[in-house]
């Protein structure tokens, strides 16, 4: 039987590129290109035009190529590429070429990061109430005008819901010795809370605390902060990731890195959101950042110095370790309120603009 031209012409083509990765001792078309970037950086801003092309290592004939990050095809004008992406952090840039009958995936990893400088907020006391000194506090949240305390430290972990006002604890479970209680929030009628290092957060009926189930981590390093915006669970674990958990499963279901226009941050650890923001305490330092929930850009940052100072230190106080933690927001009140792990004060306060 005899070969059409056309079928003849594409087995001498096939043939031909076997004798030529053979010839050049190439197995893998793919580490015949590589990506390169203006600059030869590997740090961006988020919607950044920066000059693209392909090295060609043998110089051989190949198509245009186009470019993805997660999927989403990247555009070229003039020889340059818009990095864009819906979130930010650790990405991987995507290159894909065509030659002959085949087409090759080049990668080149990447970190994006936000487009613009994190604006710098101040703070207003509004009020000062009593708080517990030995409370080492993790978490705090307030639902129908009750303030939900979650306090760490193994032997010392407790659940608590606290008169504000007054400082009364009202209700108490103290969790077993060998746990460090961490962050909690509160959807759909339960009361999450996270463990730092067990690996596993409880459930409770929040209007008498009773524990309902637990839950173990997936690929979240440890247990750090909690909270939600609805519908869905934000949860921290002292690295650059906040993860997005099912409030029925449980399940990770992705996550944001957090980032500045710099770097890629790793510090959040309490959390509160707020109308498609969290707000973030970072870990042992006086300020709070504001994070966009969606893209994981760090939009601004609270600085809180001088509030430590207003602290009377009792037996309990740690210097090194009773630091600013703890975020909740009031809708009633429409304010802010914040202590920190073995603060005798719980600060309501107004966040503004700094001068």
């Amino acid at each position: 039987m005899k070969h059409s031209n056309k079928t003849m012409v594409k087995i001498l083509t096939i043939f031909s590129f076997l004798l030529f990765f053979l010839g050049c001792g190439e197995t893998d078309p793919s580490k015949l290109f590589a990506i390169q970037l203006e600059g030869k950086g590997n740090k961006f801003q988020n919607n950044q035009e920066i000059g693209i092309t392909i090295r060609n290592k043998k110089e051989v004939d190949i198509s245009e190529p186009k470019y993805f990050i997660d999927g989403q095809e990247l555009a070229v004008v003039n020889g340059k590429v818009r990095l864009t992406s819906n979130t930010l952090g650790s990405k991987t840039l995507v290159a894909k070429i065509g030659f002959g009958e085949q087409t090759v995936e080049i990668e080149k990893k990447i970190k994006l990061l936000a487009a613009n400088a994190p604006v710098v907020y101040t703070y207003d006391i509004v009020n000062t109430f009593p708080h517990d000194p030995t409370a080492y506090t993790q978490g705090l949240e307030f639902h129908d005008n009750i303030l939900y305390e979650s306090t760490g430290k193994k032997g010392f972990s407790t659940l608590r819901k606290v008169n504000f006002e007054t400082g009364e604890i009202t209700q108490k479970i103290d969790m077993d010795a060998s746990v460090f209680a961490e962050g909690i929030t509160l959807l759909n009628d339960q009361l999450y809370q996270l463990t730092w290092q067990s690996g596993m957060g409880y459930v409770y009926k929040p209007e008498n605390l009773e524990r309902i189930k637990s839950f173990s981590y997936d690929q979240s390093r440890e247990g750090w902060g909690l909270c939600n915006d609805g519908t869905k669970i934000f949860k921290s674990d002292g690295t650059e990731k906040i993860w997005f958990l099912d409030p029925e499963t449980l399940e990770e279901q992705g996550y944001i890195e957090t980032v500045t226009n710099k770097s890629i941050f790793n510090k959040a650890n309490e959390l509160e959101y707020l109308n498609g923001k969290i707000y973030a305490n970072v870990y042992q330092k006086e300020s709070i950042m504001i994070i966009d929930a969606s893209t994981g850009a760090i939009e601004g940052v609270i600085n809180f110095g001088g509030l430590k100072n207003k602290i009377k230190k009792g037996p309990n106080w740690d210097e090194g370790n009773s630091v600013l933690n703890g975020v909740a927001y009031h809708h009633e009140r429409g304010t802010f309120f914040v202590t920190g792990k073995n603060w005798n004060k719980l600060f309501e306060v107004n966040i503004r603009k700094k001068d």
